[in-house]
């Protein structure tokens, strides 16, 4: 016989839930701090150019990489801890249960087709720029181009992960296998 005073066991498509998004955070988490690491490139571009009247070509492009990795990596870690952008004037009137199947369908007819559009395209990219090993035309530019070249692929082979886990969290909220403030996870 069932005890109701007895914990209940999760649902276990509610801890590999929470297992994407652990993932997805603590990768956002780690990635962020290559904020610090831009904020320094900045600085030390700046300092170069109006200090010693001296440009690197390499420091501009390593800049632009490094916001590219953040933004990328951060699409993940925004749709998962729900601290990205949306319609609040909208979003913030309908129920629970109203904002769980919007984001349901929402995830798997914009979001999911659109992560396996440039996972799959950017793979031949990233295919393409290792095997000429890719790199700046610009002279004294970055080498290494398949680097970030490869952060595509991967940043939305996450995001795709997410957005699962997302879809996931509602049909499990719908379903009545989690409670209400379980709802948005992370």
């Amino acid at each position: 016989m069932n005890n109701p005073t007895a914990p209940q066991r999760p649902h276990s498509l509610f801890i590999f839930v929470r297992g994407i998004e652990k993932l997805v955070v603590c990768i956002g988490k780690t990635v962020a701090w290559l904020n610090l690491l831009l904020i320094g490139v900045i600085l030390v571009q700046v300092s170069m150019r109006y200090i010693f009247n001296y440009n690197s070509v390499a420091l501009e492009e390593l800049q632009w990489h490094l916001y590219g990795v953040g933004i990328m990596m951060g699409l993940s870690y925004a749709l998962t801890t729900n601290s990205h952008v949306r319609l609040d004037l909208f979003h913030a009137r309908f129920s629970r249960t109203t904002k769980a199947w919007i984001d349901m369908v929402g995830l798997l007819i914009l979001v999911l087709p659109w992560c396996y559009v440039v996972i799959s395209h950017g793979m031949d990219f990233v295919a393409a720029a290792w095997r000429v090993s890719e790199r700046s035309n610009s002279p004294g530019g970055l080498c290494c181009y398949w680097i970030i070249k490869s952060v595509l692929p991967i940043s939305f082979g996450l995001f795709f992960l997410a957005a699962l886990a997302r879809i996931a969290r509602a049909v499990l909220y719908l379903t009545g296998s989690i409670e209400r403030n379980q709802q948005h996870g992370a």
